[in-house]
């Protein structure tokens, strides 16, 4: 049995207990299942996609192979029925994922993913040897990442030949720094490595009631504890490849500056010298 985590946009009480369902009747066990939620579901995707990978990394041993899904689909009306579903391996693990560039941009650019299998539901559901009936039911259906993305998952665990063509991923990269994840801390993770100076400020863009932005210069250190208490900082985080966080030791980083997921960080990205 593989350890299975599905990170997903679709996460009320409802869908969790149909996704657990099915992915234990395939499986014969249920997956982890991740919220994607907050005001930019692709950049916590994204990072969370990353950190997943990353974290089957150093164990010392051998290890198990894993399995990650993920659905987060663009809402933006290109694709008939939605995006299509692809699959890729890391290693011994396997991703089965929605083909959305902006969730698998981090692992292009850390892991070196750069080509997917993109599936056609319709063309793997009948090359699965499904009746008609259900091919129309499995392809037609709203709920695609429920009846489709653990069978496609399956398969390919399985080693069955799935219909697929291997696609590059587009290239997408947001100019300024993004903050991807707030944690139960309030520590704002980016969706990059900065290039830090220890000891150099980074101008930080603070959100205001009334709509305006204040800046603000943040000092970096290397690591938490050398932040002094209560007061803000910038720090190499513990997400991605050593990614930049900031934080405030003590408090929420994201209440005091008014960030959310999918803000920039930056009112500028330049790293400028402490006076």
């Amino acid at each position: 049995m593989y350890p299975i985590t599905y990170v997903t946009d679709c996460f009320d009480g409802n869908a969790r207990a149909r996704l657990s369902t099915r992915i234990g009747a395939l499986f014969g066990q249920s997956p982890t299942i991740v919220a994607a939620d907050g005001p930019d579901p692709e950049s916590f995707a994204a990072l969370t996609l990353l950190d997943c990978l990353i974290a089957t990394e150093s164990l010392g041993e051998e290890g198990h192979p894993t399995i990650t899904l993920l659905n987060i689909a663009p809402r933006d009306g290109v694709w008939p029925n939605g995006v299509p579903f692809c699959w890729f391996r890391y290693g011994k693990h396997l991703v089965a994922s929605t083909f959305n560039p902006r969730v698998l941009a981090q692992v292009q650019r850390e892991l070196g993913i750069e080509r997917v299998h993109v599936t056609d539901i319709r063309a793997a559901v009948t090359a699965a040897g499904f009746a008609p009936a259900e091919v129309d039911k499995i392809a037609g259906t709203q709920f695609r990442s429920l009846w489709y993305l653990p069978l496609l998952a399956k398969w390919v665990a399985d080693g069955r030949d799935v219909p697929s063509a291997e696609t590059a991923i587009p290239e997408t990269y947001d100019p300024e720094p993004v903050v991807a994840v707030v944690d139960n801390f309030g520590n704002c993770k980016l969706d990059r490595r900065l290039d830090l100076t220890f000891g150099a400020t980074l101008t930080v863009a603070q959100r205001n009631d009334d709509g305006s932005t204040t800046p603000v210069d943040v000092i970096c250190y290397p690591h938490l504890t050398a932040v002094p208490r209560n007061s803000p900082g910038i720090i190499p985080g513990s997400s991605g490849t050593g990614y930049t966080e900031l934080v405030i030791r003590g408090a929420s980083a994201a209440t005091t500056f008014g960030l959310q997921p999918g803000d920039p960080l930056t009112t500028t990205a330049d790293i400028c010298s402490v006076a």
